[in-house]
């Protein structure tokens, strides 16, 4: 699939306000099953320093300052990606499909953050635990049926709805309310996940689903670490294993790392902000890109150069 995603967030305020160091995780990944084409990214006001760097989970993310004050501030993204179908699970752990739970001791040591409970001690959450043990229970410690069997337990506690304010909650909570957010959902199956001994972390992204909604917005899902395959996608709040519908923005063992835009304001007592943004997807035949794959990079560097 080949699509050109714009995505703007207007935020405005009912004073001038100062605008804190930002985040931004909105340029897709680049790698794996999933190419960039094209990405620019629009800022007003300008930033009066805008870099990028490369995240612990290997994403691209930028930073930005801003001096002076603001009634309102906006950022645009427009992102033209390529993406493809992964190999077969099936296909990739043929005769060597890991069974569970899997021994932490054969991972490699740069996984262990995606193996944290979520509990402050970093034990897991015991509800987490029951669910993993409920799927384990008739999968023959085979990874892809625990998967399955997760994900389907999981929809039939869970009714999907949409929620925009507040962070994921955690598994606990989830399965309490019987209701939850696809964040909230991609939490409880990594949580679920970590208990056997699957690396999982968050995903955050878009998803073009068909048919076409009224409205898009932004999606969450987990990947899973398998050894034999590595990082696979898979949607709770879907069909399951991802396909190449998806597109990955960022990645990360904490799901507050993958916000879209994270940052502060300060301004007068009582100022308030309102926030109103829009996800418009494009699908591309084959053919001409917006520009070729480095051209937004050169872009980027060009104006931390000038500034």
């Amino acid at each position: 699939m080949r699509a050109r995603v714009t995505h703007t967030l207007t935020y405005r305020y009912s004073a001038p306000v100062l605008l804190g160091p930002h985040r931004f995780c909105l340029k897709p990944r680049g790698q794996g099953f999933q190419r960039l084409l094209h990405f620019e990214l629009a800022i007003s006001p300008d930033a009066d320093c805008l870099y990028p760097l490369v995240a612990a989970s290997g994403d691209e993310i930028l930073r930005a300052r801003f001096d002076g004050t603001t009634d309102h501030f906006q950022v645009r993204a427009i992102s033209e990606v390529e993406t493809q179908l992964a190999p077969s699970l099936i296909t990739c752990l043929e005769h060597h499909e890991p069974q569970l739970p899997y021994p932490v001791g054969h991972l490699n040591g740069d996984l262990m953050g995606a193996l944290e409970g979520w509990l402050p001690n970093g034990q897991h959450d015991p509800a987490a635990v029951d669910l993993a043990q409920e799927a384990l229970m008739g999968s023959d410690q085979r990874v892809l049926m625990f998967l399955q069997q997760l994900v389907e337990i999981i929809q039939d506690r869970v009714k999907y709805t949409q929620r925009h304010i507040g962070p994921a909650w955690p598994a606990g909570r989830t399965l309490k309310e019987r209701v939850g957010s696809c964040r909230d959902l991609a939490l409880l199956m990594i949580e679920a996940c970590r208990c056997v001994g699957l690396p999982a972390r968050f995903v955050s992204g878009y998803h073009l689903v068909e048919p076409k909604p009224k409205t898009y917005d932004l999606h969450a899902w987990a990947e899973v670490y398998l050894p034999g395959a590595g990082w696979r996608g898979f949607d709770p709040s879907g069909k399951g294993a991802i396909d190449d519908r998806y597109i990955t923005l960022a990645t990360s063992s904490k799901p507050g790392l993958t916000a879209a835009v994270n940052g502060s304001f300060s301004g007068p007592p009582g100022v308030e902000s309102e926030l109103g943004w829009s996800i418009e997807p494009l699908l591309l035949e084959d053919g001409p890109t917006l520009a070729d794959p480095g051209a937004a990079d050169r872009k980027l560097a060009l104006r931390i150069k000038e500034r």
